[in-house]
């Protein structure tokens, strides 16, 4: 006999007022209680068998008890996994641990959307603000100084489709941005800090300006990570992650990740895009368009993000241990890390990346240094490295070293390297979890 659409929908209402519940409790925990558990309760774990960990839902669809459950689920009148290219439960499960980090010690509230990379998560979160509705130019205000896949997604794939990046030369300038905005610039988009110039800007500052111009501030915090900076504390609206970086620093997985505030502001979105945007992605244009995270990822990324906080402090601990040593040394004839007192961003980063539950200033793992002479030296520092691993990546356990003229930003061309601050003596290292004194004496042997 059919039991009717409306009483699964009643259902899930019931289990959804349990769910809401449950959050509230786990948004009083600390950091690192959230980080391990996240919304895997211990109701859940004994439905799953009694399994510790988060199970990895391999399947790729979900199976109704009839055709009332199947009509309320997939006319959305009830939450669902329905298909692993829309949802899938593992993933869930790190969306909401995430959603969870970023509005850590707030009484915000956003959700998260999983994506295959943290280049698919960039892409998905910006274009719903580059509809164009009318014959206006559209354009959106971003720092020279960014990664270069989002340079190049920037500066040629977005004025493809109608919309023009302004650059911005300096973030830490707040005049410079600005200068930049119109009455057709649709967001404002930055790094913090960024990849690999450790430029900064002033994030309470950069969000009010959007916010006056009724537009929202998107930030990059791939390498600060929910451990050092929460950007939607300070206003932020967006915020993106390569998960593939620090937050996954085994290197075994590949994803990204959007956490947006609820109810953000945007002059160019309706109130139910506005109200929960990351959820109105995943319903929509990220259904349509299918970069979906695989539940595998999502697994390796949730046992991760366990020990991100401990991980956090032992990488800035290990590269202020560097910096230290490669200071004063007679071959290096600049080194860019925020820890440095008299770097030019040190002063702002100090007011925005601090060790969550502490007051302790910590600037993480990335760090960029100039070898003294032609690219030849450089070249000749790089190959003779050997605790270190030769690649573009970022945010490992193991140290990573880059050459980023020659690799991350080679397709920015000369021009845009000069804009950027890419010259050829600049190596990018990125500190990882080693003892201290052997990453020194590998950086020691191969200036020598």
């Amino acid at each position: 006999m059919s039991k009717g659409v409306q009483y699964y929908v009643q259902e899930a209402n019931e289990a959804q007022k349990r769910v809401t519940e449950y959050r509230q409790t786990v948004k009083s925990w600390k950091f690192d209680t959230i980080a391990v558990h996240g919304m895997y309760s211990l109701e859940e774990t004994l439905a799953n068998q009694g399994s510790i960990a988060e199970p990895i839902f391999v399947s790729t669809s979900q199976a109704y008890r009839d055709s009332d459950e199947m009509e309320a689920g997939l006319s959305y009148q009830m939450p669902t996994w329905a298909y692993s290219r829309i949802h899938n439960p593992t993933v869930y499960y790190l969306e909401e641990t995430l959603a969870l980090l970023e509005t850590y010690s707030t009484d915000l509230d956003a959700s998260a959307l999983c994506t295959s990379s943290g280049m698919s998560a960039i892409k998905q979160a910006i274009e719903p603000f580059l509809e164009k509705k009318d014959d206006k130019p559209i354009n959106f205000v971003t720092p020279s100084q960014i990664y270069g896949g989002t340079y190049q997604l920037f500066n040629v794939r977005m004025p493809e489709r109608g919309a023009v990046p302004h650059w911005v030369e300096d973030p830490s300038d707040i005049e410079t941005w600005k200068d930049q905005i119109d009455e057709n610039t649709r967001f404002l988009y930055a790094e913090m800090p960024t990849n690999p110039q450790q430029s900064c800007f002033d994030i309470e500052e950069v969000a009010k300006l959007a916010h006056e111009h009724g537009i929202p501030l998107i930030v990059d915090s791939t390498i600060s990570t929910p451990a050092l900076l929460r950007p939607i504390q300070f206003g932020a609206d967006i915020v993106g992650h390569s998960l593939t970086k620090t937050i996954g620093s085994s290197g075994s997985a590949i994803g990204g990740a959007i956490i947006a505030r609820h109810n953000l502001t945007s002059k160019h979105l309706t109130d139910e895009q506005k109200g929960n945007y990351a959820v109105w992605l995943k319903l929509l244009p990220f259904r349509d368009s299918g970069p979906c995270m695989s539940p595998y990822s999502a697994y390796v990324f949730l046992n991760e993000i366990k020990t991100l906080r401990i991980r956090m402090k032992h990488y800035s601990e290990n590269a202020m241990e560097v910096v230290r040593f490669l200071k004063n040394h007679p071959k290096i004839e600049k080194i860019d890390y925020l820890g440095v007192e008299d770097h030019k961003n040190h002063n702002l980063a100090k007011k925005y990346m601090k060790l969550v539950d502490s007051d302790t200033p910590m600037f993480g793992h990335l760090m960029s240094i100039y070898i003294k002479g032609d690219s030849s030296n450089t070249r000749a520092f790089f190959d003779k490295l050997n605790l270190f691993r030769r690649a573009t990546d970022l945010g490992r356990t193991k140290s990573i070293a880059t050459i980023c003229a020659i690799s991350t930003h080679l397709q920015q061309g000369e021009e845009g390297q000069k804009k950027a601050g890419i010259p050829q003596n600049l190596v990018r290292l990125c500190i990882g979890g080693e003892d201290s004194q052997d990453i020194i004496n590998d950086l020691k042997q191969a200036l020598e």
